[in-house]
């Protein structure tokens, strides 16, 4: 098989950011303590910037599209401990762009660790302007007044819709589906399903519309984290069919596969469960989840492979989108096992 690029991918301005490909390993270990099929795990925890994550690949699309507009500053929006304003932060420091990040209170806590360590402590050291607001009519406001602010210093403002998910942002999981066929094809990596989690679902789409253009004969299996199944379903939807239309080409369809099984009492909330599931790739092959994410949707490849719901003479790949720096958010429910 021989992965072919979409021209018009290559059409649309991209800002390196990242290391290139992110590795393609196996988690033989693991198998050997939970049976079930070969498990791959695409490493994109590794993408290189400010400890990694999903959203560099996200933001390579989307800040050199502001590059292109001329914008000096960025504004997006997340939760006080989100993986993308910290990657946010980071590509803008290695960009020289201004960096505004404004942050919602979606998990209930009020504790230092979640206040004031992980990707929260990252995103100061990262230099950029922090405003925390505890509604979505503050956010309104905070945005308002901050166009008024660079408008009268003369700035350029180009706001990234939060988690980088709109379709120029999900181009960077087309382009990260197209690198995943490649390695399997070099690898002998035979691909029946890949998992990962959903939130804003810029992810999942980029997956769905890449693994059509790849050909994988594979099931794109989508954990939720943010929102029920009712609700991220046609967020995933709509979005693949934007980024057919972004790449002017003729939509396919892939096998997608949608569950709410491990939300779990909401975002940010880990059951025990999700705790077990981030330790045990930790101790079986030294590799960091993390509870809000990953660590939700690596509990649902465990509970797969323990109801014996996926082919064992095909392999599965986990994507790993990152977030570790939120372990450090989580100490209390570590300490507390």
């Amino acid at each position: 098989m021989t992965v072919t690029v979409p021209s018009t991918l290559a059409e649309h301005p991209r800002a390196l950011l990242g290391h290139w490909p992110t590795p393609l390993q196996p988690a033989d270990r693991l198998r050997a303590e939970i049976g079930g099929p070969r498990i791959w795990l695409k490493r994109d925890d590794c993408t290189g910037l400010a400890v990694g994550g999903n959203k560099t690949r996200k933001l390579e699309y989307l800040l050199g599209k502001a590059l292109v507009e001329g914008a000096d500053t960025v504004i997006t929006y997340g939760a006080l401990q989100s993986n993308h304003a910290r990657q946010t932060a980071a590509a803008c420091a290695k960009l020289g762009l201004r960096c505004e990040l404004i942050l919602t209170r979606l998990v209930d806590r009020t504790d230092p660790f979640h206040e004031q360590s992980g990707n929260r402590l990252l995103d100061t050291v990262l230099g950029a302007r922090v405003h925390e607001c505890a509604d979505s009519d503050e956010v309104v406001e905070r945005t308002a007044a901050l166009h008024d602010e660079a408008a009268e210093e003369g700035r350029t403002i180009f706001t990234v819709v939060g988690g980088g998910s709109d379709a120029t942002g999900a181009l960077g999981y087309v382009n990260a589906t197209l690198e995943l066929a490649t390695q399997a094809e070099e690898q002998g990596v035979d691909i029946g399903r890949i998992v990962t989690a959903a939130s804003t679902a810029g992810t999942a789409a980029g997956l769905v519309v890449g693994t059509d253009l790849a050909g994988l004969d594979a099931t794109v299996d989508i954990a939720c984290v943010l929102a029920s199944k009712e609700e991220t379903s046609p967020l995933v939807n709509r979005l693949s069919v934007e980024v057919v239309a972004l790449l002017g080409i003729a939509g396919g369809s892939s096998d997608l596969r949608i569950t709410d099984a491990t939300l779990g009492a909401g975002y940010g909330i880990p059951s025990p469960a999700t705790l077990d599931a981030v330790e045990l790739l930790a101790r079986t092959e030294g590799v960091l989840l993390d509870p809000v994410y990953t660590g939700k949707a690596f509990e649902h490849l465990l509970a797969e492979v323990a109801a014996g719901q996926l082919d064992p003479e095909r392999d599965v790949v986990f994507v790993h989108t990152g977030g570790s720096p939120g372990l450090f958010a989580y100490t209390p429910a570590f300490t507390a096992r």
